[in-house]
């Protein structure tokens, strides 16, 4: 099977089973957040594997198990309608101790700042930012809505940049140093795509989308743009490592990373957006 099948059969499995999950509302979308929580697991695992390549690590079960913490945390947050600003008290914490661990009980300290840099990344990158999907869970009324927006600003950004770039991009490939075979009209044809679903979201929902044009505009752009930078950041990653993909789960994609890059970063600026643009201007 060739990329572009793997590809189209993935997104189109993906995408339908994503939405599925949504949809499953029950318990504060207790789906989609087990879904999250295992993720976060196994994304600090893969990001664990290429790391222990080049650097000395912690020991990995400890590394998972804190980064998983992080998204638990935010869930049971949700249930018992506790604060969520202790979940950055938590990651201070988690990263004291593992300061404290190398401090107190580590004989070799040579390598000791990328050891621990690399351990914050993780808990950062793998755990942290993944809460802010749980966030999307925990607004109050059109939560699946503003869910379902969300997944499809990443997913038709990575479609619509494939696609563009595929059909129209190949003479503008080159310019992005860390993925060379994207292009720059697979870059503003994502965003584009983008911007159209949350336009055509507007429309359909213009009671959950209230307000100018630009607020749903502005939205999509920074989701749209975030997305990207995901995916090139994990470029960045394997690069430095010296890794082609993170992992071999799914075909024609590599690891669960290699798919959850765009939404890690997408879903804190989406978050922002909407809270800001849309629920902070109800209340």
């Amino acid at each position: 099977m060739n990329k572009v099948a793997q590809r189209l059969l993935v997104f189109f499995i993906g995408v339908p089973f994503i939405i599925g999950i949504v949809t499953l509302s029950y318990y504060n979308h207790i789906a989609l957040n087990m879904l999250a929580i295992f993720c976060s697991a196994f994304a600090a695992h893969e990001f664990y594997n290429m790391a222990k390549l080049k650097f000395k690590m912690f020991p990995k079960t400890a590394v998972i198990i804190f980064t998983a913490a992080l998204p638990f945390l935010a869930y049971n947050s949700i249930l018992v309608d506790m604060d969520f600003s202790n979940l950055s008290w938590f990651l201070v914490l988690e990263i004291f101790t593992f300061m404290g661990a190398e401090s107190l009980i580590s004989k070799d300290f040579t390598e000791s700042v990328t050891k621990i840099a690399i351990t914050v990344l993780i808990l950062f990158y793998c755990g942290y930012m993944i809460t802010f999907i749980i966030h999307l869970t925990a607004i109050k009324e059109n939560a699946s809505i503003f869910l379902y927006l969300y997944f499809i600003l990443v997913f038709m950004t990575d479609s619509g940049a494939w696609f563009f770039g595929v059909l129209f991009g190949k003479s503008t490939r080159g310019f992005f140093k860390a993925s060379p075979n994207k292009s720059l009209v697979g870059f503003f044809g994502g965003i584009i795509t983008a911007i159209a679903c949350g336009i055509l979201f507007k429309l359909i929902f213009p009671t959950v989308f209230f307000g100018s044009i630009w607020k749903i505009v502005l939205v999509s752009f920074g989701t749209s743009l975030a997305a990207i930078i995901g995916d090139l950041i994990e470029s960045v990653f394997k690069r430095s490592l010296g890794v082609k993909d993170s992992g071999t789960l799914i075909p024609g994609r590599g690891g669960l990373l290699d798919c959850l890059d765009s939404l890690i970063l997408g879903a804190p600026v989406y978050y922002i957006g909407i809270h800001f643009l849309y629920l902070f201007a109800q209340s």
